[in-house]
């Protein structure tokens, strides 16, 4: 006998709902490599731009401080003013920095997982309070393969920055016999080219982190073919509840129906197999309308009830089998039909004395 598939086994791709209740949890693809390489590449192209303003305006802050420094006296009032102005202006030197860090975070996450707000993350869950659950996350693959991630960036920034360095080795040994201002752009090149080499390196494993997060999430959203089952179940509904909902609102018509007969003109039989009510009133309607029809048991059952009220039966088993196949309960006979329909109905009133 061949094996069934395990039922707990995460086979199936996750459906629209599944990805929708993930989400409201906040729990989505979402990789910080790809905000820190955003956040350093930006601010790096960024401070290319801000660095001669940074110091112009940084420069004249020291020589505005530095020229009033004879006439400052130290009084409680003029310190507080000082501190109050040096917070001031050192505020609006780093404002576009802190500016551009937020803007920088926001946009890194909302390229990655699009809008989202959620409280969800922030509900007490008492769960996340054993101790037990929580020594295991420690040595979880999870926290293994981060650590593994950390000690890979540690590595391959300090060789880059190792190998970026030693190039610069024997320029480093001149800067003794250097003007202070050569010492200094020679140290912001080499900065400025280890900063671009690692910002480089970072946007590399960001591509790389952030695809695994997407896999790593799609793994995690997977679903087994019983949550399948039960999520269809929830969504179009229990199939046995369903046949019973269907199965009280034919009992319901057929009640409803079968009231309708002791109204009816005539019912016109197959004999046998099929039954279908007429009720036709002159000035009220149009043309005559089935009130009632069936087959076999609900025929006898519309045939009984007619034989019980004196609705007259008359046979005619081609006019029976098509009223019964083209016309529904409580719609107007055709017109291809309403000729023969309409001589049944003479002849049932004249039998009943009514012409």
């Amino acid at each position: 006998m061949a094996e069934n598939p395990s039922s707990g086994e995460r086979s199936e791709a996750p459906s629209a709902k599944r990805r929708a209740d993930f989400r409201k949890k906040g729990q989505v693809a979402q990789s910080k490599e790809v905000q820190t390489a955003a956040l350093l590449t930006v601010s790096l192209l960024f401070w290319y731009f801000y660095a001669p303003v940074f110091w112009r305006h940084l420069s004249g802050l020291l020589a505005e401080i530095w020229g009033r420094a004879g006439q400052f006296e130290i009084t409680p009032p003029s310190l507080a003013l000082f501190g109050t102005f040096v917070l001031k202006q050192s505020a609006l030197l780093m404002a576009p920095i802190f500016l551009l860090t937020l803007v920088v975070g926001f946009f890194s996450t909302f390229v990655q997982i699009g809008w989202l707000f959620t409280g969800q993350p922030l509900i007490p869950d008492l769960k996340k309070l054993d101790p037990i659950k929580g020594m295991s996350r420690f040595v979880s693959k999870r926290s293994f393969v981060e650590i593994l991630k950390s000690l890979a960036k540690v590595l391959v920034i300090g060789w880059i920055s190792y190998t970026t360095l030693r190039g610069e080795f024997d320029d480093a040994l001149l800067l003794g016999d250097m003007a202070l201002g050569e010492t200094v752009r020679f140290l912001g090149r080499v900065t400025s080219l280890v900063m671009m080499k690692v910002c480089g390196i970072l946007i590399v494993l960001a591509i790389l982190d952030y695809g695994f997060v997407r896999w790593e999430m799609e793994e995690k959203m997977k679903m087994t073919k019983q949550e399948v089952k039960e999520e269809m179940k929830e969504s179009e509904g229990d199939p046995h509840l369903k046949a019973k909902i269907r199965s009280i609102q034919q009992a319901m018509a057929r009640r409803r129906m079968m009231a309708a007969v002791p109204e009816a003109d005539v019912v016109i039989t197959n004999p046998t197999h099929y039954a279908v009510a007429i009720l036709y009133r002159s000035g009220e309607m149009a043309a005559p309308v089935v009130v009632a029809k069936g087959m076999d048991l609900i025929a006898e059952r519309i045939k009984e009830i007619a034989r019980q009220n004196d609705v007259l039966l008359v046979e005619n088993p081609p006019v029976a089998r098509l009223l019964h196949s083209k016309v529904e309960v409580g719609q107007a006979i055709p017109d291809e039909l309403f000729q023969v329909v309409a001589e049944i109905l003479a002849h049932v009133y004249s039998i009943k004395g009514r012409i």
